[in-house]
């Protein structure tokens, strides 16, 4: 059985939610990577009984304990008291950890404030973790059966302590078998809609599925045990990229790291040696934002919607917003030279910022030989629908990378 680590945030700024707690989550994604299986993630605000009595449960119940915050010199800051109370373990002055306090003001021609005298006090025993980028040293300790980490609250601290003094320490210190984790990035399809192709697919106990909505994509997250048969694991995986089909852009794994949708676009084209010209409409310049710093984007612009442009269409407004979107795409890919262009339409500007009105995309691809085309309707804010329409043109021409048929009909 994996080691059982919990998380402990301690801040008033994280309970009452004024700041959001991003180093629980990254510290989860490392300990889990490493072969700990995650129990709790816990929250304490600025009270010391609080903070003794929580230190006390976890040290009684748990294999490890990484807390972050609390560390500063203020008033508020009251980890370290927190830490000597609860284990009777006195503070104790550090004269190393304040020259080091001290030459962290020196570097940058200031004086050490006297309040930051109390970064060095440390509980009696604990080892001692230089900070090298910032003034609040961490410090790590055993009670009971418990192995307990203390660092920063800042972020940036936080993370360089964790990866270049904490985690050699916990590797030694602890028996780890890390898990595989896979996960199949997908855009395109809800979660719902991903458990209901997967479910017809029967998993050996052994393996858990779960799934991670957020805003440009899901993800199925398969996590095998760490002496279970990798061909079995590579099956299993490709059975449920097969069921999900098209949606799945890449697919990740712990020695295969892959990235979002602009970073698969990015090698895609990078390795075939294609560039690009966008004209955008509904994502008001948000595919180039996306794309910022690849070379591959040759020109993007942004116009308000054809329709305003052309006046009204006709009735058939899907065969009219594709033709007009081929010839825009065939001009823009002779004038800026591009291997591709890439048109986005949209049929009612009128719904726009309405977000009880959906509107519906009109995409076309420009190739030398030939094009491929979808549409799409999406609703919600302006943003939801700026966001979804930058998306679903990229996702476009990643399937057509990917050489993905099924979404290139018109393709000749």
């Amino acid at each position: 059985m994996n080691p059982k680590v919990e998380i402990f945030s301690q801040g008033e700024e994280v309970v009452t939610g004024q700041v959001a707690d991003t180093n629980a989550a990254w510290l989860s994604q490392q300990l889990v990577a490493m072969g700990f299986s995650v129990s709790r993630h816990t929250a304490v605000g600025d009270k010391i009984s609080d903070l003794i009595s929580l230190l006390k449960e976890i040290a009684s119940r748990a294999d490890c304990c990484i807390c972050t915050g609390g560390l500063g010199p203020t008033t508020d800051d009251l980890t370290s008291e927190a830490v000597g109370k609860a284990f009777d373990l006195p503070l104790q002055f550090d004269e190393i950890a304040l020259q080091q306090i001290n030459g962290y003001f020196q570097q940058r021609n200031i004086t050490m404030p006297e309040v930051n005298r109390k970064q060095a006090m440390l509980p009696q025993s604990s080892i001692r973790l230089d900070n090298e980028w910032g003034t609040a040293p961490g410090f790590c300790l055993q009670y009971q059966h418990c192995w307990f980490v203390f660092l920063p609250g800042v972020p940036y601290e936080m993370q360089h302590l964790f990866t270049e003094k904490v985690q050699a320490n916990l590797q030694t210190r602890f028996a780890l078998q890390a898990e595989k984790l896979v996960a199949l990035r997908t855009f395109g399809i809800g979660e719902s809609a991903l458990q209901e192709n997967i479910n017809q697919l029967t998993l050996p106990e052994a393996v858990t599925i779960g799934y991670r909505a957020a805003l440009d994509e899901v993800q199925v997250k398969l996590l095998f045990p760490h002496h279970f048969d990798e061909n079995l694991t590579a099956e299993i995986t490709q059975k449920i990229a097969a069921e999900i089909g098209d949606y799945v852009f890449a697919i990740a794994e712990p020695d295969k790291p892959a990235g979002d949708l602009v970073a698969v676009i990015g090698e895609l084209m990078n390795t075939t040696a294609q560039t690009l010209a966008v004209l955008e409409t509904a994502s008001q310049g948000l595919i180039a934002a996306k794309c910022i710093g690849h070379d591959w984007l040759l020109e993007s612009s942004y116009k308000n919607n054809v329709c305003a442009m052309t006046g009204s269409p006709p009735k058939d407004c899907q065969s009219f917003l594709f033709a007009t979107a081929q010839e825009m795409g065939k001009s823009l890919r002779i004038s800026s030279g591009a291997s591709f262009a890439l048109v986005q339409l949209y049929d009612n500007k009128h719904n726009f910022s309405n977000k009880n009105q959906p509107i519906t995309l009109y995409t076309v691809l420009l190739t030398a030989n030939g094009f491929c085309q979808h549409t799409k309707t999406v609703s919600g804010t302006s943003q939801r629908k700026q966001n979804q329409a930058a998306l679903f043109a990229l996702d476009l021409l990643r399937r057509f990378l990917q050489q993905k048929e099924s979404l290139c009909p018109y393709y000749d």
